[in-house]
C-alpha cells in the first residue's frame, strides 16, 4: 500500500512541478488591443447544445473589432436560425454565415468546413474556435503576442460546469487533468498535438503548409494538423492563455458518449506516436487512476492502508485546487466529483478499446483507423 501511494504521488509531483513553473513564468498580464481587426474567427458550427446562442453570443461580446466567419451545414436549420438571430442582435459585428454542403464520405467533417472557410480569409491572423468555447479578449492577446511567423498557438482548456451531475462531472476530467496533461513536458519537449478547440496561426504560415486540405481524412483534426504543421517544420506553441469550454449535457448518456470520443481519440493519437512517446503517456496519464484503484482495493480490511489513503487523497486535492488556481481562480472546488471522475477513467479506456463506434453530435462513425472511418 505504502509503495503504490509514494508511486502515485511521485507521477502526481512529476507533472503538477513542471506544470506549475510553466504556469508562474507566463503569470504576467498582457496588454489588451482596443480591437482585433486583424483576426478572423472561424468557427464550424453545429446545432444541438442548447448553449450554441449564448456561448457565440458571447465571443462576439468579447472580441472586439474581430471578424467572425460561421461555417454551418446547410442542412442544419437550428443552427442557421441561431447565426441570422445574432446578426440582428449584434447589427455592428462583422459576421459572416457560410453554408457547406454535406463532407463526402471518409472526410472529416469539421476539417471540410475549416477547408471551405479558409479559402474565405483575407485577415492576418486566422482563429480556429469551437462553437462551445469562449476565449476573452486577454486570452487572445496573449495568444496573438505568442504567435511568430511560422508558429502556431493553442490554448489551455477549461470548463464552466452545468447544474447537472453529468455536466459537472465532464467538467472535473478536463479541469483536473487540462494543466497536467499540455503543461508537464514543455520544459523538455515541443507539445505532442494541440488543443483542437481553440488555436491562432498566421493565415500566411497556413497558406505555405496548404491550408487545411492535407488533413481532410484525418479522423483526429487536432493531432493531424499538428503532425503535418510540425513536418513542415511550424513551431507548436502551448500557451497557458485559457479558453473556456461550456457544452451542456442532459443526462449520463450523454456524458458517457462524449468522453468514449474523446478517449477514442487519445487511443489513435497513442497509436501514432513512437514507443518511448506512449510509454511517457502512458505512466504519467494512464497509471494514475489504476495505482487509485489498487490503493482503494487494498484499504478494506486495514486501518493503516485506511489511513494511508486518506492522506494521499487530502495531498490529491490540494494539489489539483493549487494546479487549477493557478490556470482559472473561477475553478469551483467539487472532490467528490473529482474522485469519481479518476475512478471512471479505466471504464472509459476498455470502453474505448472494445467499442470504436463514437457518437459526435448528430453524427455516428465507426472508427477502423485515424485515416478510416466510415459515417452510419
Amino acid at each position: 500500500m505504502l509503495i503504490l501511494a509514494m508511486l502515485w504521488l511521485f507521477i502526481l509531483l512529476v507533472k503538477y512541478l513542471p506544470a506549475r513553473i510553466v504556469l508562474a513564468a507566463h503569470a504576467t498580464p498582457c496588454d489588451v488591443p482596443a480591437c482585433f481587426s486583424n483576426v478572423v474567427v472561424m468557427q464550424p458550427v453545429l446545432s444541438g447544445d442548447p448553449a450554441l446562442e449564448s456561448v457565440l453570443a458571447a465571443n462576439l461580446g468579447q472580441l472586439n473589432g474581430a471578424q467572425f466567419l460561421w461555417l454551418i451545414d446547410d442542412d442544419d436549420q437550428d443552427a442557421g436560425y441561431v447565426a441570422r438571430r445574432l446578426q440582428q442582435r449584434y447589427p455592428h459585428a462583422a459576421i459572416h454565415i457560410h453554408y457547406c454542403p454535406p463532407a463526402p464520405e471518409g472526410v472529416n467533417p469539421k476539417a471540410y468546413k475549416l477547408a471551405l472557410g479558409y479559402e474565405m480569409v483575407q485577415a492576418e491572423a486566422l482563429l480556429v474556435l469551437d462553437d462551445d468555447a469562449i476565449l476573452s479578449a486577454p486570452s487572445l492577446a496573449r495568444m496573438l503576442g505568442e504567435m511568430g511567423d511560422n508558429t502556431l498557438v493553442t490554448a489551455l482548456p477549461w470548463y464552466q460546469a452545468g447544474a447537472d451531475t453529468p455536466s459537472r462531472l465532464l467538467a472535473q476530467f478536463v479541469n483536473d487533468n487540462s494543466a497536467l496533461t499540455y503543461l508537464p513536458l514543455l520544459p523538455v519537449a515541443r507539445p505532442l498535438s494541440i488543443n483542437g478547440m481553440c488555436y491562432v496561426l498566421a493565415r500566411t504560415t497556413l497558406a505555405r503548409a496548404g491550408g487545411f486540405q492535407p488533413i481532410q481524412h484525418q479522423l483526429t483534426d487536432d493531432l493531424a494538423l499538428a503532425s503535418h504543421l510540425a513536418a513542415q517544420q511550424v513551431t507548436l506553441v502551448q500557451s497557458t492563455a485559457t479558453v473556456q469550454v461550456q457544452t451542456s449535457l442532459s443526462n449520463a448518456h450523454h456524458y458517457w458518449r462524449q468522453m468514449h470520443r474523446w478517449f477514442v481519440f487519445a487511443i489513435l493519437l497513442m497509436r501514432e506516436k513512437n514507443g518511448v512517446t506512449r510509454l511517457a503517456i502512458g505512466l504519467l496519464q494512464g497509471l494514475h487512476p489504476f495505482l487509485l484503484w489498487a490503493m482503494l482495493v487494498l484499504a478494506f480490511g486495514s486501518v493503516m492502508n485506511v489511513g494511508t489513503l486518506v492522506a494521499v487523497l487530502v495531498v490529491r486535492h490540494l494539489v489539483l485546487r493549487n494546479i487549477q488556481l493557478a490556470v482559472q481562480p473561477g475553478i469551483p472546488s467539487r472532490p467528490l466529483y473529482s474522485l469519481l471522475s479518476e475512478l471512471l477513467q479505466p471504464l472509459h479506456v476498455l470502453h474505448a478499446l472494445v467499442n470504436r463506434t463514437i457518437t459526435w453530435r448528430s453524427r455516428r462513425y465507426r472508427i477502423y483507423s485515424n485515416e478510416r472511418f466510415v459515417a452510419q
